[in-house]
């Protein structure tokens, strides 16, 4: 009883589907992968200039 089949979940999808829809299902798919792409874009955009990061000429 502890094993999830794949029988188990198509019917799963089916309820899902059968519930809100093709149209809105893919809506909230389209915008997880947005919300993903955009975490992503903000990690590798860290700034240049972080606190703490001081240049020894800087404290004169």
């Amino acid at each position: 009883m502890g094993k999830i089949g794949v029988t188990e979940l198509l019917i799963v999808l089916a309820i899902v589907v059968l519930l809100f829809g093709v149209g809105r299902i893919s809506k909230v798919s389209g915008e997880i992968g947005k919300s993903i792409n955009a975490f992503k874009k903000g990690l590798s955009d860290q700034p240049e200039d972080q606190p703490g990061d001081e240049k020894p000429e800087d404290k004169k």
